[in-house]
């Protein structure tokens, strides 16, 4: 199957793309290496370094004649949104609907996108939350990603495209970008490997539901023979707070680093858990890594890669 995957050299997506190739697919990728990194794309991969809200997308799109798009191309930085919203508009809004165009023009059959789980919801009613939790995001970013959700259900509607929104808890794993704000694991496994103090903004109680990325790569293949449209949860149902992490990070490296708290980040989500039943149930999808051994593996790649550093 040919298979467009947009920000193929970032984080998740990159993972998707080596799950792809093994698969047997033929994997094109976008990427203008913002913030994706030359060594995570495949060489098996062919790459076009591109803005998705570049004209040209539309010239690959007819070319490659891909049957799916994976979209997970965005500006992902909550914060970011928050100081230049703007910005973010225009990358998640304006350059996925010049994406979203060039697949209606060139007849791409469906678009697994990648939304998120935890800016959506907004503070939860209950817990945890299922796809049905009214939805009520309370950043730039949370509502750019709800407006390509209902840009999605158009496109579905009136144009007969398919889609797969897949909404991701907090994501950590090998590759995370460890510098900016997002990717908490990261920063601090970070921080510790060079000798700094992490510092936990808050009190360090909010919680999140930590996914490890191979559990939302095989998200990522389920929805490839999904036929329809539809929105599926992807995370674990288990909250876990940043103390927590800061603990389990600690103890891993051996590092005396002491718990050290700063101002809370001002509108920052208390609580966030995803109900997985209806991917589970729909797609056959079920957790493989608990926290315990996705930390692990975590922690062993970032000594390997920046250790030292």
């Amino acid at each position: 199957m040919k298979i467009l995957v947009t920000g193929g050299a970032g984080f998740i997506a990159s993972h998707v793309v080596d799950a792809l190739i093994q698969k047997g697919h033929q994997v094109s990728i976008i990427d203008n290496l913002y913030s994706g990194k030359l060594e995570n794309i495949n060489p098996s991969a062919d790459f076009h370094k591109l803005d998705i809200g570049d004209p040209a997308v539309h010239s690959l799109v007819a070319t490659f004649k891909p049957e799916i798009v994976i979209h997970h191309a965005a500006q992902m930085d909550v914060r970011k949104s928050v100081s230049d919203p703007l910005f973010d508009a225009n990358v998640n809004v304006l350059g996925s609907l010049n994406l979203l165009e060039a697949c209606r023009i060139h007849g791409v059959k469906k678009v697994i996108f990648s939304s998120t789980g935890g800016a959506i919801y907004g503070e939860q009613d209950y817990f945890p939350a299922d796809e049905e939790h009214p939805l009520r995001p309370v950043s730039p970013y949370g509502i750019t990603k709800l407006c390509l959700e209902k840009y999605l259900f158009y496109y579905h509607v009136v144009h007969g495209m398919n889609y797969v929104i897949l909404r991701y808890g907090n994501i950590y794993g090998p590759r995370q970008n460890p510098h900016g704000e997002a990717g908490v694991i990261a920063i601090f496994i970070k921080k510790i490997l060079a000798g700094e103090q992490p510092v936990i903004n808050g009190p360090g109680t909010q919680t999140r539901d930590y996914t490890y990325v191979g559990d939302v790569v095989q998200a990522n293949l389920l929805a490839l023979d999904y036929a329809g449209a539809s929105v599926f949860n992807v995370g674990t149902g288990i909250e876990t707070d940043v103390n927590q992490l800061f603990g389990m990070i600690n103890a891993r490296l051996g590092s005396p680093a002491k718990e050290v708290h700063a101002e809370a980040k001002a509108g920052e989500q208390l609580r966030s858990v995803l109900s997985t039943r209806k991917i589970s149930e729909t797609l056959g999808w079920k957790q493989q890594v608990g926290l315990e051994e996705g930390m692990n593996l975590t922690v062993d790649w970032f000594k390997s890669h920046f250790s030292g550093k």
